[in-house]
């Protein structure tokens, strides 16, 4: 019985060529997956009579929007999810569920073996993430990287498409590595290695220019347990809600982030990263918990997100600690139900309104005006009693030094 090997499958150049390379390489059969995370372009449709038509034996091809949003986006709503607190792990999360449709189609169609199209060679994050994922979700299939293990090169892989005649344009050159997703686009490599280099204009998609903003957007996200469902007034689906504020945060220029982040690699890289809506939903969703959350609970919560942040990161999305702290972050959200009033202009989401139902804020403690019911006599033994210990110590170290 002849092998077979899923290949994730983007429908560009690289990937349509590794369908005859791997064949060639390795004599066995081909699988295209191709997932749609929202990345926008052809239709799947196409991309499944692309991958066909470039040799492949089977093209499996999945709309994982929705599930992407719902399973893969909201959990880093739910964290406040900010690698090094500014990257909303775009592409991070994008791969696992792309693993577990490549695993799924593996199951599905006899596959021994997954290959993946990362193209960063032996220092890029996503081999990492791809592979970890794979072995995590199927210990028993083998995986591959075409241009790590096959020697599939850019230019070999035009000469190839050319030789074979292969219907995928070769011509068109892009002098960056883009991926994007409905969470976020990401940009880097290029001129943009350069860390002085600032950003051209022509690298943005999602977002305008914030310089000359239209007029202010004011806009309430709606959230039930961590989770928007109303935009205005107006219900949405998680997807919904990314989409729309993608629009109209994107028209404002909000979410562009430049930043030199750590790799899990050991390396340092300049990423040019824009997320209108997950920075938009980011900031209400803090804001909202900053009213509904005990401080306690909170101050926690900061260190739990960031660890949860650093594992997605480094490709641990299946992995048992990332899975505990879920369930903590699952529960800190109970509470975090209401509407956030935003205002969305010059790339900024600036809030200026919060209210909920489960609201820890209580008016009649926090004003200085008449109707206090805060009672100021518990304050002057609190203050004796919360700095008891450094008092201790401070006479202590006067008893010491005066020796």
């Amino acid at each position: 019985m002849t092998e077979r090997i899923v290949l994730a499958y983007s429908g560009g150049l690289d990937t349509s060529v590794a369908i005859g390379w791997i064949g060639e390489a390795t004599g066995a059969e081909v699988i295209a997956v191709a997932v749609d995370v929202g990345q926008g372009g052809e239709s799947l449709e196409t991309i499944r009579q692309r991958a066909l038509g470039c040799g492949a034996v089977e093209a499996y091809v999945a709309d994982a929007r929705d599930e992407f949003a719902n399973e893969y986006a909201m959990p880093t709503l739910k964290a406040n999810a900010l690698y090094q607190g500014h990257y909303p792990l775009v592409s991070a999360i994008s791969r696992p569920v792309i693993v577990k449709h490549l695993v799924k189609a593996a199951r599905e169609f006899g596959a021994t073996t997954v290959a993946h199209g990362c193209t960063a060679a032996g220092k890029g994050n996503d081999q990492v993430r791809f592979e970890v994922g794979i072995q995590t979700l199927g210990p028993d299939l083998k995986c591959i990287a075409p241009v790590r293990d096959l020697a599939l090169t850019r230019d070999k892989a035009i000469a190839f498409a050319e030789e074979k005649g292969l219907p995928i344009e070769t011509t068109k050159k892009n002098p960056y590595s883009i991926d994007q997703n409905v969470w976020g686009r990401a940009v880097e490599t290029g001129y943009l290695e350069d860390i002085w280099n600032a950003p051209t204009k022509d690298i943005y998609d999602y977002t305008a220019t914030p310089e000359f903003p239209p007029a202010p957007d004011e806009v309430t996200i709606s959230f039930e347990a961590g989770v928007p469902v109303a935009i205005d007034g107006v219900k949405v689906t998680p997807l919904q809600a990314i989409q729309e504020l993608n629009r109209r945060a994107g028209a404002q220029g909000v979410g562009r982030i430049d930043v030199v982040e750590d790799r899990l690699v050991g390396i340092k890289s300049r990423e040019i990263y824009e997320a209108p809506g997950a920075m938009a939903l980011i900031t209400a969703h803090k804001h909202l918990e900053d009213v509904t959350i005990e401080r306690e609970q909170a101050r926690f919560k900061a260190t739990v997100g960031q660890r949860w942040a650093e594992l997605v990161y480094d490709g641990q999305w299946f992995s048992p600690l990332k899975r505990s702290l879920d369930a903590f972050i699952e529960d800190t959200q109970k509470y975090v139900s209401g509407d956030i009033r935003m205002v969305l202009h010059g790339g900024q989401a600036i809030v200026n309104g919060r209210r909920s139902e489960t609201s820890l804020y209580d008016f009649d403690l926090a004003t200085y005006d008449t109707g206090d019911t805060f009672d100021q006599s518990m304050a002057r033994g609190f203050i004796e009693l919360w700095g008891m210990s450094s008092k201790v110590a401070s006479g202590r170290d006067l008893r010491v030094s005066g020796e």
